[in-house]
């Protein structure tokens, strides 16, 4: 039996299966044989959702807050390869969260802030909802509907 909530290299935990059964079920999940593809994907923001998803993606881009950087320099932190960490690179730049320009012989990225924006202001419409305080509420209505307030009413 085979059952996956969140498949990465280190979430054998979710899986009935040993670990090298795991790493290639990451492998296979990887290479966009399971998920859809990202340039099949009609909405925009689901694309930038999507590259957000995995969580290497979201540090290159921690990292490209600072400054721009060369491909040899963002991949330097990654246990992988030089290509998986242009596999990332590529989802992001059709994602438009970067932009690669190639100066001279070294390929940069740099950070595009802009494409963050409809993300934000789609998870702003949730922000509107404060959360409600529990222990607040039982106060007020202990305090609306104690045994003294009844009496008075009768």
């Amino acid at each position: 039996m085979c059952r996956f909530v969140a498949v990465d290299a280190y979430s054998t935990s979710w899986l009935n299966l040993n670990p090298d059964a795991a790493q290639s079920l990451t492998a296979w999940l990887t290479v966009g044989a399971f998920r859809p593809q990202m340039s099949g994907m009609s909405d925009p923001l689901d694309t930038v959702f999507a590259a957000l998803a995995d969580p290497t993606r979201r540090s290159i881009l921690a990292m490209l807050l600072e400054d721009d950087m060369a491909v040899t320099d963002v991949a330097e932190p990654f246990d992988m390869s030089l290509a998986a960490i242009s596999k990332h690179l590529v989802i992001l730049t059709r994602a438009g969260l970067i932009a690669q320009e190639k100066r001279g012989r070294v390929k940069w990225c740099k950070l595009e802030p802009g494409a963050m924006k409809a993300a934000s202001v789609w998870m702003q419409g949730f922000g509107q909802f404060e959360p409600v305080n529990l222990d607040a509420f039982e106060r007020f209505l202990e305090a609306e509907f104690s045994p003294e307030d009844r009496n008075r009413e009768e």
